[in-house]
């Protein structure tokens, strides 16, 4: 499989064009706008298996999948043929449907959740649960972890990663607002504590542990690129219990991705509430929150915390969560051959930078992988400090270049690229072959951004 020629982007230059004029920053969630990478965004016209094709007929291999939920690949008939049976019967009905039913009880059933509540994107799902972490314990504060991102409720945009990658330095348990409109009173509500550092969570929940409600936690980061959690920091995280704060595992991400049962599973934890997104939809507006039974008991109209949702539970998004569930339970190989490709991936990006002089670590677990553009202490990058001191412009170099070669890599060097299923050795391949020469082009002035818009 040879590399592709230079992209034409006449369309996807016009169609933004138009988009910043009635949208802000011509897209509807920041990171898209590729203002980190520079160049044109690409707008999408269609999806296959492995495969996007843009608005000026350029294919890519793809390796965001719509942010994680197409571990199937793009478009899988599974997914289509259970969309369009429910189609047939309506688009929402704002009442109970059988299908919302089937999946809680597969959901449950996967990842032992003793009661889950759906709603339409993983915001919600993490902003209800701290509010039911509240009102279940009686307490105010919220812990979180810098670089962890958890949606954008207000309470959670606090040192949040990402596009947001600002205010590394500060005393421990200090929170820092990372989008304007949060007021620094709200922001006082949530701690900020270090990943993959113990001592400062057992620290601060020894200082204020008793007014914690919660201490919510990406298992596995994927917003400040791919961090992977130390054995004695996954210790310290369950030892917030023994105070009586909830633990809550933000799975959004790694929920269904690194297992059937999520990072939960994967890593043995042991969390009081779970959030769950983007798989958990099929590709569709889906989030959800479960966990204890007698902590989800406190959810109304059973409980007094309140939750609401138009359209959750949707039964066109039921019928795609529960295809692309229960074809994943189907096929027991799955996730063994998800672990395959991506660490054949992370091995061959090490060996060509290496051949080309090009410092980068690489961060992968399952088929989340994440290249940091530096020579990384201890041959890994395991915080959100860390993290930060990558080379962005090297990463925007070389992610041109792959884009160039049509190959659609995270546009931040601060996410996680997915693997789906529909990824073969023919993309392999095509992908190493796009990376060498764009690693080569970073120590070549002369092949840099060779047929790159600007």
């Amino acid at each position: 499989m040879t590399t592709q020629t230079p992209s034409k982007t006449a369309r996807s230059e016009a169609l933004f064009a138009r988009a910043r004029a009635v949208t802000p920053g011509g897209v509807n969630s920041p990171v898209r706008a590729f203002k980190s990478v520079g160049g044109t965004p690409r707008f999408i016209r269609e999806a296959h298996g492995a495969y996007l094709t843009d608005a000026d007929g350029t294919r890519f291999v793809d390796y965001i999948g719509s942010w994680g939920p197409m571990i199937l690949g793009h478009n899988h008939p599974a997914v289509r043929e259970a969309v369009a049976d429910a189609l047939q019967f309506g688009t929402s009905f704002g009442a109970p449907g059988e299908r919302e039913v089937e999946l809680a009880e597969l959901v449950t059933r996967l990842t032992g959740a003793g009661k889950v509540r759906f709603t339409s994107s993983g915001t919600e799902a993490t902003m209800s649960a701290l509010r039911l972490a509240r009102g279940f314990t009686d307490r105010k504060l919220i812990v979180k972890f810098r670089g962890n991102y958890h949606g954008h409720a207000d309470g959670l945009l606090v040192e949040a990663g990402s596009g947001l990658m600002t205010n590394l330095d500060g005393p421990l348990g200090e929170s820092a607002p990372s989008s304007a409109g949060v007021p620094p009173e709200y922001a006082a509500l949530t701690l900020v504590s270090e990943y993959n550092d113990p001592a400062a969570l057992d620290t601060l929940m020894a200082e204020r542990g008793p007014e914690v409600a919660a201490v919510i936690f990406e298992p596995v980061v994927g917003n400040a690129g791919v961090l992977i959690p130390t054995p004695e920091f996954l210790a310290a995280l369950h030892r917030v219990q023994d105070g009586g704060a909830l633990l809550i595992a933000d799975e959004v991400m790694t929920g269904f991705r690194l297992s059937l049962n999520g990072a939960t599973g994967l890593l043995g934890l042991r969390p009081d509430l779970s959030c769950w997104g983007k798989i958990i939809g099929g590709g569709l507006p889906v989030g959800a929150y479960g966990g204890r039974s007698d902590v989800m008991d406190f959810v109304s109209p059973q409980g007094p915390v309140y939750q609401a949702g138009t359209l959750s539970g949707n039964p066109l998004a039921m019928a795609a969560g529960l295809a692309t569930l229960r074809t994943l339970e189907a096929d027991p190989g799955v996730y063994g051959r998800l672990e395959t490709y991506t660490s054949r991936l992370a091995d061959g990006l090490k060996s060509l930078a290496a051949e080309t002089g090009v410092p980068i670590s690489v961060n992968r677990i399952g088929s989340m992988l994440t290249p940091f553009f530096q020579a990384a202490p201890h041959g890994s990058v395991r915080n959100y400090a860390q993290a930060a001191r990558s080379d962005t412009q090297a990463f925007g170099a070389w992610f041109r270049d792959l884009l160039s070669r049509g190959i659609y890599w995270a546009p931040s060097q601060f996410e996680s690229i997915f693997v789906s299923a529909a990824h073969t050795d023919a993309e392999l391949n095509a992908t190493l072959e796009a990376a060498r020469a764009a690693f080569a082009a970073l120590n070549r002035p002369d092949l840099a951004h060779e047929g790159v818009s600007p």
